[in-house]
């Protein structure tokens, strides 16, 4: 099983990934979690770094070849905004591919909250990196993060809480037709 779930920052994918691997046994791989990284090493921040990645085109496609490797195994949840297009690029179809949604104030908040960080500050560094990241996609790969014609399922995810989003999510995983 191969299961991506994708949305803009403070939608609750990281949150739901962890869920739904635990909860089916499947290997979580986070795209996000391999881009801090790779900022880390290079002592930067966010911000900082997704302007670097403007500038180097090799950094998005190093999590992105990490990513479509790890998928070609199985049994995973691939979790990043350009997950589900780089298996599609690649000829790998997902089992099932999710988008979770939420308006810009309230993945704000969220965002605030997880970092610790003044709402107004939050907002901006937001709204930045999601600038940075639509460029470096449209650019690098043509790709346009607000068509959601690729996912199978999309959920807004300030409609529901958490276990909300989960349930939903694991409704449909139970009922996917065998291939």
């Amino acid at each position: 099983m191969i299961i991506t779930i994708g949305g803009l920052p403070g939608t609750g994918t990281t949150t739901i990934s962890k869920l739904i691997s635990k909860k089916y046994g499947l290997r979580h791989v986070c795209a996000g979690f391999i881009f801090r990284e790779m900022a880390e090493k290079r002592n930067m921040g966010l911000q900082e770094f997704s302007k670097y990645a403007e500038e180097h085109p090799e950094i998005d496609r190093e999590i992105d070849e990490r990513q479509i490797e790890l998928a070609k195994e199985g049994n995973i949840v691939l979790e990043g905004r350009l997950a589900a297009w780089m298996l599609m690029n690649n000829n790998i179809e997902p089992t099932l591919s999710i988008w979770l949604k939420a308006p810009p104030m309230v993945r704000c908040k969220r965002i605030s909250n997880r970092e610790k960080q003044d709402i107004e500050k939050a907002m901006l560094d937001m709204v930045e990196r999601e600038k940075s990241e639509k460029k470096r996609y449209n650019e690098i790969y043509n790709i346009n993060i607000d068509d959601l014609s690729i996912y199978n399922i999309v959920i807004d995810s300030s409609v529901w809480n958490i276990e909300g989003v989960f349930n939903i999510i694991c409704e449909c995983i139970d009922n996917l037709n065998p291939m």
